[in-house]
Order: C-alpha cells, then sequence, then structure tokens
C-alpha cells in the first residue's frame, strides 16, 4: 500500500481514537495538569534566574535581550517536542503492547490508519495541552510579548505533530520498551541541548551549527522565541518550511511503518 492509499483510508473515525485518550486523560488530568504548570517556575529559578544573573544579557539576531527572555521560549519548545514524543513512545507502546488496545479498537469499525491517525492526533494533543499551560505562566512572569505570542499555540500544533509523528516511528520499530533509550539519548537529547534552547547555536563552530540547523527542534526553537520575543527573527519562513515538510514526510512514514507493525 502506498503512502497516499494510506492517507486517504483515514476517516471521521481517527476522533473516535483522539476522544478515548482524552477521556483517559480526564480522569488524571491533575497528575497531568502539575507538570506543564510547574515545570516552566522551576526553569525560570533555576535557569532563568540563578545562571541567567550570573550571564546578565546576551546578543541574539542582533538585539541584545536578558538570558531570561532568551531561555523562557527554549523552555516552550522542550515542552513540545517532549509532551508529544514521549506521548507516542512510551504512552503508545504500552496501548500497543501491554494493554492490547489497539487490538480492542481494531476489532471495531475503525481502520487501522484510524488507530495510528488518532495516536498521534492524541501526541499533538498533550504537546499543545502543555504548550499553552506554560504559555500562561510564561506570561504571567512577563516573558511573552503579544500578541505575536499567540503563535505559539499554532506552532505547538505544528511542532507537535512533528515530534508525535517521529514517536510513531520509534514505536513502530522498538522491538521493546526498554530500547526508547536508543532514540532518547541519540536523537531527543542532543536536541535538548543542542537545538538553540538554552544558549545561541551561533557560539558553536561551524560543523557543529550545521548540524544543529538540521535538527527539528532547532527551528522551533526559533519560530517560538521569536514570537515570544515579539520580532521576525532571521530565517522564519526556511524554518517554517522545513518544518512542515518534515512534518508531513514523518507523518507518512509513521502511518506505513506502524501498519506494517500492527498488520501481520
Amino acid at each position: 500500500m502506498t503512502a497516499l492509499q494510506a492517507v486517504r483510508n483515514i476517516s471521521r473515525l481517527t476522533l473516535r481514537v483522539w476522544r478515548r485518550d482524552l477521556d483517559v486523560y480526564l480522569t488524571t488530568w491533575k497528575t497531568n495538569f502539575l507538570p506543564p504548570l510547574l515545570e516552566p517556575v522551576f526553569y525560570v529559578l533555576a535557569f532563568g534566574l540563578g545562571i541567567g544573573s550570573l550571564i546578565g544579557d546576551l546578543v541574539y539576531q542582533g538585539v541584545t535581550v536578558s538570558y531570561l527572555r532568551f531561555m523562557a521560549p527554549g523552555v516552550l519548545a522542550v515542552a513540545i517536542m517532549f509532551w508529544s514524543f514521549f506521548e507516542n513512545t512510551y504512552a503508545s507502546f504500552v496501548r500497543m503492547y501491554y494493554q492490547r488496545t489497539f487490538d480492542a479498537m481494531m476489532a471495531t469499525p475503525l481502520l487501522v490508519e484510524d488507530v495510528i491517525a488518532g495516536e498521534i492526533l492524541w501526541g499533538t494533543t498533550k504537546s499543545l495541552l502543555a504548550s499553552v499551560i506554560m504559555l500562561g505562566v510564561l506570561t504571567g512572569f512577563g516573558l511573552v510579548a503579544y500578541p505575536t505570542g499567540l503563535w505559539v499555540v499554532p506552532l505547538a500544533v505544528l511542532g507537535g505533530l512533528l515530534f508525535a509523528s517521529l514517536g510513531m516511528i520509534c514505536t513502530a520499530v522498538t522491538p521493546n520498551i526498554d530500547t526508547f533509550n536508543f532514540p532518547i539519548f541519540v536523537f531527543v537529547f542532543p536536541m535538548f541541548m543542542f537545538s538553540g534552547t538554552f544558549f545561541p547555536i551561533d557560539i558553536l563552530p561551524e560543523w557543529a551549527r550545521i548540524l544543529a540547523w538540521i535538527l527539528p527542534l532547532t527551528h522551533v526553537s526559533l519560530l517560538v522565541r521569536g514570537s515570544t520575543l515579539g520580532w521576525y527573527p532571521d530565517g522564519a519562513v526556511w524554518s517554517l518550511l522545513y518544518l512542515t515538510l518534515v512534518t508531513a514526510a514523518a507523518f507518512l512514514v509513521a502511518l506505513l511503518l506502524m501498519k506494517r507493525r500492527l498488520v501481520k
């Protein structure tokens, strides 16, 4: 089956899968609500006020900003990645392998493409929910410029869909749950550190800058930071185009690989 045929098989029943995950989320919403609420507070206190007091101001794209204002959008970008990626790796693997939830859903009129797309949609939603909560907290600290800060919401959807799809790709090829340590330490953790989240990538050596621009989180960080700072960052159009193309490709690959795993 081609990617186009797989996409055509996705129906509105995808929302039933998404609704099932939402219902489960609402039963434990308190434990899911606290991390994105407290995480930016800890980052602001530890990195922004702690390390930021030592660093002071820095120059970002020719503009002098405080380290706290530079770091805050990096926290948002990391959240977009973490919440979607981990939802569609560990959580999806548990539903697929241990709880056999996928098997139960595929015994209904749902097609396998509906199940996969619904899972990715839910991972995207988790990213969006966490980002909105954290955006509100950072707004309370006075670290978000409006109205440009509202662009974080669609960026969270785009970035969440990308990392949810990448997470689903990992789930499709992972033989057991312990194997997730490999993509996390080889792919996710380097992005967390070297994608312009906590320091400008301009200070890196040329070879490291090239590698950084290949990483999708670098482009998410650029766009989110421009939104919260209130100006149009250099390379924003190219970053948006990059994310759009990579997201579409990742979604198609996730759909095909995951279907191959589920239909055996």
